[in-house]
């Protein structure tokens, strides 16, 4: 293996209160990051472009080299599950949402409280696959509040969702969205209006479902509404890598890869059980890392590049939970760049570390503003400059470490490895990252740049 692209969603973020005006990776404890940054380079990067607020499958489709037009969310989250596509069905990404009601259309959670249980979208799901239309469709729930929607036959995706979010990467607002024509085609306004019918029918299904009743009950916000957005029925045309294992577990992430021809290795997500969705997104993160480490222990051989996904990520900062983004950075800090400061040096292994849009705390929202990126490119570390009095004595770079276990056979990493060889210290966060060696980045040439396309 050559390299491995380690993505951390909405890994960027903004200056927190709570952190002592640090973000969250700034206060992070992450020593094995902070080792491949001691001998790598640090940028930014904007996944699309200067201003642009990226949807997770824009940012996605930007840094694999892809124009945003060659793909749709709904496409590819739909070829994230078992659903069969066939040439003209209209596939769109759904969240389960609430609302206080159709007439005043205000939205009061997007992800109804992140608190919707596997057993209870289930449920509900079912209920909704009961709705009649005019022509046969097919709902399925996929992990928390998310969902897809299929309608099967002949339809345009020439509409915009009732899902206002970042549309055009603009931040969403507080509105359900209306279905609309963006041309004068027939077909397009016979799509309008399907969707508008199921939209309407779905609402009065899940506002009074038993489910929602008993969830009123116990203080929780109802899933009363369907918010649709990424309409697409064009297979989507993306650059083919087909010497990329990725490690995903989310729709959208598994429909893109495979999708871009790469070889998936997945896992069954976690169900949400109770309540309590971050004791979820914990267990979902410690999965994620322990089966990201099995899998390029197994396969590094066999394969030129690894995609590395992680999700969990994004949710504190949509929550504005900046304490929880830090925890989880660390836990992946000492399970996967653990293991990678361990695995890659010996092996001559590229990393790059970033994220596929910043979702910063204190805005609850992906933003516009840069990602950090850490490539680490089997340089030996950074000299130190020598240190004298007290301070001097202090250098944990300078320390050996004995009970380090070499992955590997290459004597110059193991040296390294061991602290025979002194570093700088260099902490990977927004801040460093701004005036790092690599310079400001755009997604699309980010590959190239980084050598990860040879």
């Amino acid at each position: 293996m050559k390299g491995v692209l380690v993505v951390l969603d909405g890994l960027g973020d903004l200056p927190c209160k709570q952190l002592g005006e640090k973000t969250p990776l700034e206060a992070a404890e992450m020593p094995n990051l902070d080792f491949l940054a001691a001998r790598g380079e640090m940028g930014c990067m904007y996944p699309v472009k200067p201003g642009f607020i990226p949807q997770s499958d824009e940012a996605i489709v930007s840094i694999f080299g892809n124009d945003l037009n060659d793909s749709s969310r709904g496409q590819l989250e739909v070829r994230g599950t078992d659903i069969k596509l066939v040439r003209g069905d209209l596939a769109l990404r759904v969240n389960f949402a609430t609302i206080d009601s159709l007439e005043k259309g205000n939205i009061i959670d997007r992800r109804a409280g992140r608190t919707l249980t596997t057993s209870e979208a289930e449920i509900l799901s079912k209920a909704i696959n009961k709705i009649t239309l005019p022509c046969s469709f097919v709902f399925k729930p996929t992990i928390q509040h998310r969902a897809v929607l299929v309608l099967r036959g002949g339809f345009s995706d020439n509409i915009t969702g009732n899902d206002s979010a970042y549309l055009m990467g603009i931040r969403e607002n507080s509105k359900i969205g209306i279905f609309k024509a963006t041309d004068d085609d027939e077909n397009t306004q016979y799509t309008v209006n399907i969707l508008k019918e199921f939209s309407d029918k779905a609402f009065h299904v899940l506002n009074n479902h038993p489910i929602n009743e008993e969830r009123r009950k116990k203080g929780l916000l109802p899933a009363n509404y369907l918010l649709m957005r990424g309409a697409g029925i064009e297979n989507p045309k993306l650059k083919f890598y087909k010497k990329w294992l990725s490690v995903s577990y989310t729709p959208l992430e598994i429909g893109f890869a495979r999708t871009s021809g790469m070889k998936v290795f997945s896992f069954e997500y976690p169900k949400l059980k109770g309540f309590d969705s971050y004791q979820n997104l914990r267990e979902g993160l410690e999965k994620a890392c322990d089966f990201s480490i099995k899998t390029l222990g197994k396969n590094h051989k066999d394969f030129d590049y690894a995609y590395v996904h992680i999700k969990e990520t994004d949710f504190p900062g949509h929550d504005n939970k900046p304490l929880e983004k830090k925890s989880m950075l660390e836990y992946i800090d000492k399970t996967l760049f653990e293991f990678l400061r361990k695995f890659a040096p010996p092996n001559r292994i590229k990393i790059i570390v970033t994220g596929d849009h910043s979702t910063p705390c204190r805005l609850k929202d992906h933003s516009a503003d840069p990602v950090p990126v850490l490539f680490y490119n089997v340089s030996p570390p950074k000299k130190k400059s020598k240190e004298t009095g007290f301070f001097g004595r202090f250098n944990i770079y300078k320390k050996k470490n004995t009970d380090v276990k070499i992955l590997g056979n290459d004597s110059e990493a193991m040296k390294d490895l061991k602290g025979e060889s002194e570093a700088t210290a260099e902490k990977f966060c927004e801040k460093n990252a701004r005036n790092g060696k690599l310079g400001m980045i755009l997604g699309k040439d980010l590959l190239e740049k980084l050598g990860f396309d040879k």
